[in-house]
């Protein structure tokens, strides 16, 4: 579980393979993604990240403020997930909703 001052690379979250160069794809986000990244609480792939700010622009109507409020949401509702822990058989939350996993 992120902890305030706590690196952000701990979370009880699964964690996924990644294919290719990680630092080349982070490159090649928006500006405006790689600051909110680099103040995020959790690790954020590239790939995930690119993938749910297109979402939030989309549903934004490209707003990017907009949309860095959505990401900051989706960011809130797995930290709360991820305080929840383990549930007994490996499920999830059945308050988490599809769309917010990551």
């Amino acid at each position: 579980m992120a902890r305030a001052g706590a690196h952000n690379g701990q979370s009880a979250l699964p964690r996924r393979r990644q294919s290719g160069d990680p630092m080349q794809r982070f490159d090649r986000l928006p500006p405006a993604l790689r600051r909110w990244l680099a103040q995020a609480a959790l690790p954020w792939s590239p790939r995930s990240a690119q993938r749910a700010w297109q979402r939030s622009l989309t549903l934004s109507g490209g707003d990017p403020d907009a949309a860095l409020a959505r990401m900051t949401e989706i960011e809130r509702k797995q930290l709360a997930r991820d305080a929840l822990g383990p549930l007994p058989g490996g499920g999830q939350s059945p308050k988490t909703p599809r769309s917010c996993v990551i």
